[in-house]
């Protein structure tokens, strides 16, 4: 399954980057690779929730929690036209903070093409998200 994952150490308690990893809605005024993000259930993130992206270059996906473990981690995954996108986040304790990182992986028949078409654009959104998030919750 191709793939990248990326890692960074944040200046801030993993409570703090859990709260700002999962205030999702909020993402599009904090990172500015999320143009729109809407949950589509109310409440706290839980498994089988649901939210509608949008990013640029990318096509508008329904997203949706399949494991969460509160103040730890979540992944959510959609599913359009022979692949399957899944996002993995995790936050660690770290010496003087915290670890954050976010996976994310492409499955299905047709993968290979999805990766060959956006791996630059991916890379560079997942750097920008870890990068984001990390700013947010060390500015606090």
């Amino acid at each position: 399954m191709p793939g990248l994952q990326r890692t960074v150490t944040v200046a801030a308690t993993p409570e703090r980057v859990w709260a700002v990893l999962t205030d999702v809605e909020r993402w599009p005024e904090r990172i500015p690779t999320v143009e729109s993000l809407r949950k589509l259930d109310d409440g706290p993130l839980a498994v089988g929730s649901r939210a509608r992206i949008k990013q640029p270059k990318l096509a508008e996906a329904v997203l949706t929690v399949t494991e969460l473990t509160g103040g730890r981690s979540f992944t959510w995954e959609s599913r359009s036209s022979g692949v399957t996108v899944t996002a993995g986040h995790v936050v660690e304790p770290h010496a003087g903070g915290s670890r954050l990182t976010l996976a994310l992986t492409l499955g299905g028949p047709m993968s290979w093409l999805g990766w060959l078409m956006t791996r630059s654009t991916i890379t560079r959104y997942v750097e920008t998200e870890a990068a984001s998030i990390k700013q947010v919750a060390e500015t606090a």
